[in-house]
């Protein structure tokens, strides 16, 4: 899309004429959307659901669905415990965690459920901010230092390294004149005890996303999602989402890819039992091998064990939309459309399927604000490490429910798939290529249209 635009209030293709020739800024000219028809869908407010929650507070993300039967109950708090459990502490038997991890229990990343988030400054160490390898050549681990990063380790094991994390700022402006900034990360390798990762070592930052209605995301009928898919742009809205195909390590067979930054895993517990390996060096029943193992042993993580954290992901609710009906709100989710942002943040209503065992999250009316597909957000935001069908431009597109509770839950605003995003506005300003026209659309809203789509955004 081209924008027009103004050189120091003067259209750009006027003629400046004087002796002497002053710095100009090249400003977009203002989007007058003027009023825009107003959103009316069934039970907006309960985005999970039948399962859905109330609680706004600090534990909005760490609930039992309201539709979750009594009997149940038992279940899902022993699978809390196995999720908060530290695998490193001998006082409940053998350390199990490691020797090299990045993490020694789900919670240290998941603080309540919730989102990771960069370090606050470059002398503090990542925590809950992982760090992908691949191969020099894209495709296949790292041949020195594996999947992943690993910046921890137990008494008489060393960590493979460190990482600084800085930032670098950039300014813009809005079309209205106000200034805006946005802060790049720059990453330094330390203390790399097997020698530098090697030029053109693709590395990809991640941190923590949050583990509510992820049972809901898995009960979307698979045809439902691929129906979305435009991979040429037939329709030729700009918009061209391909479904990410990976490996099912249960079946041996290639499957839609659901979950993941880049949807690299197919199921939710394969999504889990892979972070419980890459993360924590846990064995499962289906990742039986630890990196560096000549031979599969004993499961680390017990299939009882297994089991009932599955259960605790699977049921997590997702909270209640607040403010929904506020006049801001609703202007906010009418621009929320008229920029774009919902061809790939989808607005509709969606239906669950069935899901043997989990009548909780079976035929549910959901709002996640996600196609699940990938998209190609430019290189701004690029990582250039493939994953699956995935290029290193390509992410798949995140839910956006209980987005506007993280600053209650996490105590923070970093969004984005690496945490650059300081809070909600700088999120939508970093998006480029298959987003750019909805981001340029943005720079040109009046003030006014700006605060009610980030109103629309917090109260998700």
């Amino acid at each position: 899309m081209r924008v027009p635009w103004t050189i120091a209030g003067i259209s750009a293709g006027a003629l400046l004429v004087g002796a002497a020739w002053a710095t100009v800024v090249l400003r977009p000219q203002p989007l007058v959307l003027g009023a825009l028809p107003p959103v009316v869908l069934p039970d907006v407010e309960r985005s999970g659901g039948a399962t859905t929650v109330t609680d706004p507070g600090r534990n909005a993300f760490g609930r039992a669905p309201m539709n979750m039967p009594r009997p149940r109950w038992p279940d899902f708090h022993a699978g809390k415990g196995v999720f908060d459990r530290d695998w490193s502490e001998a006082r409940r038997g053998p350390v199990l965690v490691g020797p090299l991890f990045s993490a020694a229990s789900c919670m240290t990343c998941h603080v309540k459920d919730g989102r990771g988030q960069p370090p606050a400054s470059p002398s503090e160490a990542p925590v809950s901010l992982v760090f992908q390898l691949s191969a020099p050549e894209g495709q296949g681990p790292h041949p020195l230092y594996g999947g992943q990063l690993d910046a921890h380790a137990l008494d008489g094991h060393v960590p493979e390294g460190h990482v600084r994390v800085d930032f670098e700022e950039t300014r813009g402006t809005f079309a209205t004149g106000e200034p805006y900034s946005l802060v790049r990360p720059r990453y330094q390798f330390q203390g790399l005890v097997h020698g530098p990762l090697g030029d053109g070592a693709p590395v990809s930052a991640r941190v923590s996303p949050v583990n509510f209605g992820l049972g809901l995301l898995e009960a979307l009928p698979e045809a439902a999602i691929l129906a979305r898919a435009d991979p040429e742009d037939r329709d030729q809205d700009g918009i061209s989402g391909r479904a990410n195909q990976v490996l099912d390590v249960e079946t041996g067979t290639t499957r839609l890819g659901r979950f993941g930054w880049k949807a690299n895993q197919p199921t939710l517990r394969q999504q889990v039992t892979h972070a419980l390996v890459a993360d924590m060096g846990l064995t499962s029943s289906l990742y039986p091998r630890e990196q560096g193992r000549d031979a599969p042993g004993e499961p680390e993580v017990s299939q009882d064990d297994l089991d009932l954290l599955m259960i605790y992901m699977r049921l997590l609710a997702v909270p209640k939309r607040r403010d929904w009906e506020a006049p801001d709100v609703q202007r906010g989710h009418a621009v929320f459309r008229a920029i774009g942002c919902a061809a790939c943040h989808i607005d509709t209503p969606q239906l669950t399927g069935t899901v043997e065992g989990f009548d909780e999250v079976s035929g549910q009316v959901i709002y996640t604000y996600t196609d699940l597909l990938l998209h190609d957000l430019g290189e701004d935001l690029a990582d250039g490490r493939p994953d699956g069908l995935a290029s290193g431009r390509e992410w798949r597109t995140p839910p956006l429910w209980g987005i506007g509770l993280v600053e209650v839950v996490n105590k923070h605003t970093r969004f984005l798939h690496d945490g650059r995003a300081r809070n909600l506005e700088e999120a939508v300003l970093w998006h480029g290529g298959e987003a750019a026209s909805a981001q340029e659309r943005y720079v040109r809203l009046p003030r006014e249209d700006r605060a009610a789509l980030l109103a629309f955004l917090k109260s998700l």
